[in-house]
């Protein structure tokens, strides 16, 4: 009999999950500015992809100023550990609004995969 184990983000080191997350992250500032759908989903999880409808995704993108206007220049603010995903925190800038907003990413495994379960700006 064989037993598969199940990979688990939360066996890492902070390190080589900021590794990870740290380029996701830009990349979905990036993307986000630039109103790419394609781009800015393609890290996202299974389960996270059904429940970002690409037509609503792109409304936002037309319709916000928040989304469209995010500074590459974030910070880190720590990680949360909890089940089988880690919560990785940001702090980020609207360059139009020059508010700060907490950026949350939700990163967990999906076929022996790093990906995306989770993203929001509060």
């Amino acid at each position: 009999m064989t037993i598969i184990e199940k990979m688990n983000i939360l066996e890492k080191t902070d390190e080589e999950i900021l590794e990870l997350a740290h380029p996701m992250w830009a990349d979905l500032i990036k993307y986000s500015n630039e109103g790419n759908y394609g781009a800015f989903t393609r890290n996202f999880s299974s389960s996270f992809m059904q429940g970002a409808n690409e037509i609503e995704m792109g409304k936002q993108f037309a319709r916000s100023d928040l989304a469209k206007n995010l500074s590459g220049d974030y910070s880190y603010l720590g990680l949360i550990r909890r089940g089988e995903y880690v919560t990785v925190l940001y702090k980020v800038i609207n360059k139009k609004n020059k508010g700060e907003w907490l950026g949350r990413l939700v990163l967990g495994y999906e076929n022996d995969k790093v990906k995306i379960f989770g993203a929001t700006l509060f």
